[in-house]
């Protein structure tokens, strides 16, 4: 094997295939990335028990092959090279990589011990990269991180014709969002759970153009963009519905500046020590209304009054997890926010306040019950 690219190029497709490998493996071949070059196309690989990557790239061959390296290590050294053209060749038992003076040497692994890439389950269809990212982003603020409830770590990904639907809760927290899927067909439907850190990653790696192609099948799904195929495991379990969940009856409807509401969260809970909650009082006085934030207990207070728009004279006060709060205010992309608030430890519905039509992006965030400040 002999080959030769930009390192620009080479570092690109060896750190999207690394980002799959274990941090520690009692199997050391999952630590390896398979380099297979021939006829001017590059092919690196990496997969563990729950993923696989494969990236292309373009490269002059010279000799044809395949090669199997510690992953991470040829990570290292992309990282450290040269601006210009790298050459790389296997050297009996080494991997060379050679660029403007500098050579590295990378002892090689059995390549009949590494396993084979899973293959890439039916495409169903394909969604917008920089929407599927911007999505993805959305709803995974709201997965669980306690891994003694796998399910509650997932994303629900869910086809529908024309849509794909995204999904995650904590059981506090409740995150939707909608966009949407260009399918094969129009009775294309899929509904399963996929890991978010898993499906975080991927959408990073796929920037903001193009498309991307969406397989899936009983054990995994897939995705293709721009010369990256990932294959991810899927979860076990289902998400509960958020459809009887998401449904208010007469709510206090209430609307303010996003960015201005952001600061104020900042500033006031930085007396909330220990997670305890912060407590917005909403005036009686509609259209002009406004809403007093309140943080802390005893000595160390907060408090900072903002406008708000309100349909109801009647007043409220709840109160929030500041940092759940936060995370919701910060995956609104709009410039207004709007609140449905049923009361006091109740279901609080966090939206983008523009547009005519139903909100794409829905945060459902449990209220709690309010301090004595």
């Amino acid at each position: 094997m002999e080959f030769r690219m930009e390192r620009g190029a080479l570092t690109t497709a060896v750190s999207r295939a690394a980002r799959v490998l274990p941090a520690r493996s009692p199997v050391p071949v999952l630590g390896g990335l398979l380099l297979d070059v021939d006829a001017g196309r590059l092919r690196v690989s990496g997969l563990d028990f729950e993923a696989s990557v494969r990236v292309e790239a373009e490269a002059h061959t010279t000799r044809p092959g395949r090669v199997l390296v510690m992953g991470r290590r040829l990570l290292d050294i992309c990282k450290v090279l040269p601006e210009g053209p790298v050459e790389c060749a296997v050297e009996g038992s080494r991997f060379t990589v050679t660029a403007d003076g500098s050579r590295f040497g990378l002892s090689v692994l059995p390549l009949d011990e590494h396993p084979a890439l899973p293959p890439l389950p039916e495409v169903r269809g394909a969604v917008d990269a920089g929407e599927f990212a911007a999505a993805v982003a959305q709803v995974a603020v709201a997965a669980g991180r306690d891994d003694t409830l796998p399910a509650l770590t997932g994303i629900r990904l869910g086809l529908d014709g024309s849509t794909m639907t995204l999904a995650a809760t904590d059981r506090y927290r409740f995150a939707v969002r909608g966009l949407p899927f260009r399918a094969k067909s129009p009775d294309v439907a899929a509904d399963v759970l996929v890991s978010a850190r898993r499906l975080t990653e991927t959408a990073r790696s796929f920037g903001r153009a193009g498309q991307v192609d969406v397989a899936v099948d009983g054990g995994s799904v897939g995705f293709e963009h721009a010369g990256t195929r990932t294959t991810v495991r899927l979860l076990d379990g289902r998400l509960p519905r958020h459809d009887k969940l998401f449904a208010m009856t007469d709510p206090k409807v209430v609307a303010m500046d996003r960015a201005g509401l952001v600061d104020a969260v900042k500033r006031v809970s930085v007396v909330a020590d220990g997670g305890s909650p912060l407590q917005m009082t909403f005036s009686a006085t509609p259209p002009d209304g406004s809403v007093l934030l309140q943080a802390g207990f005893e000595d160390d207070v907060a408090s900072q009054r903002l406008p708000a728009v309100s349909d109801s004279a009647q007043e409220m006060t709840v109160a929030f997890n500041p940092a759940y709060l936060l995370e919701a205010l910060s995956s609104i992309e709009d410039t207004t926010v709007r609140m449905k608030l049923m009361g006091p430890g109740q279901r609080a519905m966090i939206t983008g306040g523009e547009g005519p039509g139903p909100a794409t992006y829905q945060h459902l965030l449990m209220s709690v019950k309010p301090p004595l400040l």
